[in-house]
């Protein structure tokens, strides 16, 4: 079998940054009519290779090798997993009140979840969809936020992204990575029907990751 000379976690270990969340309120959350708005409180990722170890930075693998039983013979065959997200989230009102009297969120200001827009941007300004970055997508998820907070799964990397450009190209192609970051907006509305909505960034550097089993 034909080994690939593959990039390796340490070899690229000062291409990640760390998590860039967007905790405070900004003039965006505080637009429209509800009386409440969105908070991230942490906004992690994991590799569809491990899935169940989340962090503040993705490594995405774009090929993986896998040990599987081929008529009695174990060998190594390229699979493309897709990558997770994973938000923190909390409500806050517009206005809590004094110290003194402040004021309790109530069932109205629930705000319930119902999609999320996925886009990619690079620090380099390169940005043409399909060239410079993965195409952005939207999702759909249903998920209610109260003021003790709510945890939203969601798919990060997309199955057809790393068979598209520019990410397919890195498949075998050794030492070569692209850094970028995805910038994830979840849109929703409060049990009165006003639109809420948040953004959060995360780090994702794409490459042809060493490999655990091959």
């Amino acid at each position: 079998m034909m080994r690939r000379r593959r990039l390796t976690v340490g070899a690229w270990a000062a291409v990640g940054a760390q998590l860039v969340v967007l905790t405070a309120c900004t003039r965006t959350q505080l637009e429209g009519t509800s009386s409440s708005y969105l908070v991230i409180d942490q906004l992690m990722a994991a590799s569809g290779v491990d899935p169940a170890q989340f962090g503040g930075q993705l490594s995405s693998d774009v090929l993986t090798l896998v040990r599987k039983n081929v008529s009695d013979d174990q060998v190594c065959a390229p699979t493309v997993f897709q990558d997770h997200g994973r938000a923190e989230l909390h409500l806050a009102l517009k206005d809590p009140g004094s110290a003194s009297a402040p004021t309790s969120p109530t069932s109205a200001n629930t705000i319930t979840l119902t999609r999320y827009h996925v886009e990619y941007v690079r620090a380099d300004g390169r940005k043409t969809p399909g060239v410079d970055v993965p195409y952005a997508f939207d999702g759909a998820l249903t998920l209610s936020i109260t003021d003790s907070g709510s945890t939203a799964d969601f798919v990060l990397v997309r199955l057809q992204a790393k068979e598209e450009a520019p990410l397919k190209a890195l498949a075998g192609s050794g030492a070569l990575a692209i850094s970028m970051m995805a910038e994830v907006t979840f849109y929703g509305a409060d049990q009165t029907g006003r639109a809420v909505s948040v953004k959060g960034f995360i780090e994702v550097d794409f490459a042809d990751w060493a490999d655990k089993d091959c």
